[in-house]
């Protein structure tokens, strides 16, 4: 425990407070045998960006997914015989593994970054479970200041982020201490994504495996609409689907209000429905470029990038 107020003991009542924030769109600092995490319900768009905006995080990469077993991975991935095998021999565990996402999953578009797969793992973690179980998957990347040195004990998250999380659950110190090993489940065998807690050694042998690691977050950099895009546009030609903001209200918008946090929220699912409009190109509306808006222009830039 330290004498910060927003930090409590991992008691059941503190449990039964920090899943009441999660349902109401709130954002908790969760302990997990790996190391703290930052949590939001997977379902929830706008609490998905809260994550994002308390941590600084400079780019939408896609964010793992903590389950309760398989049975519910299933409900959010197509789980091939591969996966399902990892899963019996690693879960509960520190292993994430990155699946087909399954169609109509009930998983905000931000948590994947609009991509076709998600992130799955089951914590072995009891107060991530207890949570889980209390309001279903939760997001959950580190709950740390982008950049900055993962957090495993509960005053780390609370020197990290400030006054950024209302309620840091204490459960003492992290066993891992890192975060999990990724794997990507593919028809031909795995493929590390990151090295982690599960030593690679541990694995099964995969034909995929030869040494090479790939970053996450290179994954979501590929992302992209099949038409051009065009940034900072006022106004749209007639051939193209006009993403707007605030005042510009554009065939679709990222928030009538200007709020940055529906506005990440609402990000890929916009893009997705600017792709599918059949027009020949993407204008976006000038997005501001602070807080949330500076991952907002990230995005956009990679997704306007040549290709």
């Amino acid at each position: 425990m330290t004498d910060d107020n927003r930090v409590r003991a991992a008691t059941p009542d503190a449990i039964v407070a920090a899943a009441d924030i999660l349902r109401a769109g709130g954002i908790v600092a969760v302990p997990t045998e790996t190391v703290y995490g930052l949590a939001a319900r997977a379902a929830d768009g706008a609490a998905v960006a809260r994550i994002y905006a308390a941590k600084g995080r400079p780019s939408f990469n896609p964010l793992i997914v903590h389950v309760a077993d398989a049975a519910q991975a299933a409900t959010l991935a197509e789980v091939s015989p591969l996966a399902a095998a990892l899963m019996a021999a690693f879960w509960p565990g520190p292993l994430t593994l990155v699946l087909p996402l399954r169609p109509g999953a009930p998983v905000a578009s931000l948590v994947t970054a609009g991509l076709a797969t998600i992130a799955l793992r089951c914590p072995a973690h009891p107060v991530m479970q207890a949570l889980i179980a209390a309001v279903g998957p939760l997001a959950a990347p580190s709950a740390n200041a982008s950049g900055r040195l993962s957090p495993t004990l509960a005053r780390h998250v609370a020197a990290s982020l400030g006054a950024e999380v209302g309620l840091i659950l204490d459960g003492g110190a992290s066993a891992a201490g890192v975060e999990s090993t990724i794997v990507a489940v593919e028809a031909e065998g795995w493929r590390l994504l990151r090295p982690g807690a599960v030593p690679v050694e541990a694995l099964p042998p995969s034909p995929l495996w030869g040494g090479r690691v790939i970053a996450p977050g290179m994954l979501a950099s590929h992302y992209a609409p099949r038409q051009p895009v065009r940034l900072d546009a006022a106004t749209a030609a007639a051939d193209e689907f006009h993403i707007g903001f605030g005042a510009i209200a554009g065939d679709a918008t990222l928030s009538p209000a200007g709020d940055l946090t529906e506005a990440a929220a609402r990000l890929f699912d916009v893009l997705h429905q600017a792709e599918a409009s059949g027009r020949a190109g993407i204008a976006v509306a000038p997005i501001p470029r602070h807080g949330l808006g500076l991952a907002i222009n990230d995005r956009l830039a990679r997704a306007a990038a040549p290709r």
